[in-house]
């Protein structure tokens, strides 16, 4: 489970400070898909830092299985699983390689992280690259790959951030697969994204942010009733508005 309670976050500016994120809170459970949801520069990826342990925030606090940021880092990386839209992969080791050391950086078993790295190959229909050097996979091949290094030590929460991003048809495709498979395993899962209508399929509940605050929460029915809007882009337009 993931507890993300009065989270706050200011930067400097020459004439003041901004606030990114403004006392923001909201809980996911496990099995549960929680879309935190916002335009560019609604401090989404401010938050997944703060929880990710890599900002610290003024105020505040994340908490992943009991744990908090602030009192155990370390620990709670080792809880954590990171997917972002820049794959990040080691060109030169291969896609077997790269997954093993990953394991090895998380304290994972070596026999273990071998036997996950081919179970989740299959998963992710990669086991025929497992051999090949990293650097000579297509974009699509390489996310797949971060899909699966994400899950090598076996997290219980997941943070997506704009996992779909520069993918084509086919590899936004195999998002929404292993999101739906990271809720089959019971993995409490965060996807921050500004494409609401993908949201709308791949997600629970939802947070809209809004200039670092969560100014709406709830599952889609409880946002169309609340705002009157039929869909999150009509919802976001009139926010942006407001």
């Amino acid at each position: 489970m993931l507890i993300v309670d009065s989270l706050t976050k200011t930067f400097p500016l020459d004439e003041g400070t901004v606030c990114a994120v403004d006392r923001l809170s909201f809980q996911v459970r496990a099995s549960e898909v929680y879309g935190l949801l916002g335009p560019n520069g609604a401090g989404k990826t401010t938050t997944l830092r703060m929880i990710l342990g890599l900002l610290v925030p003024d105020s505040g606090y994340a908490e992943v299985n009991g744990v908090r940021t602030a009192n155990d880092p370390i620990a709670v990386k080792s809880r954590l699983g990171f997917v972002s839209a820049s794959d990040g992969v080691y060109p030169w080791l291969s896609v077997r390689e790269m997954l093993l050391y990953f394991g090895d950086l998380y304290g994972v078993d070596p026999q273990i992280a071998e036997t996950r790295s081919e179970e989740l190959a299959r998963v992710m229909s990669i086991s025929d690259l497992l051999d090949r050097r990293a650097g000579t996979l297509s974009t699509g091949q390489r996310q797949r790959v971060t899909l699966v290094r994400g899950l090598i030590h076996d997290p219980p929460v997941m943070l997506l951030d704009e996992p779909t991003r520069g993918l084509d048809v086919v590899g936004v495709q195999t998002i929404f697969d292993y999101i739906e498979h990271l809720r089959e395993l019971g993995k409490a899962v965060v996807v921050c994204t500004h494409r609401l209508d993908e949201a709308e399929r791949l997600c629970d509940r939802f947070g809209l942010l809004h200039r670092g605050r969560l100014t709406h929460e709830g599952t889609l029915a409880e946002l169309q009733r609340s705002s009157g809007c039929e869909h999150l882009v009509e919802m976001f337009v009139d926010l942006m508005r407001s």
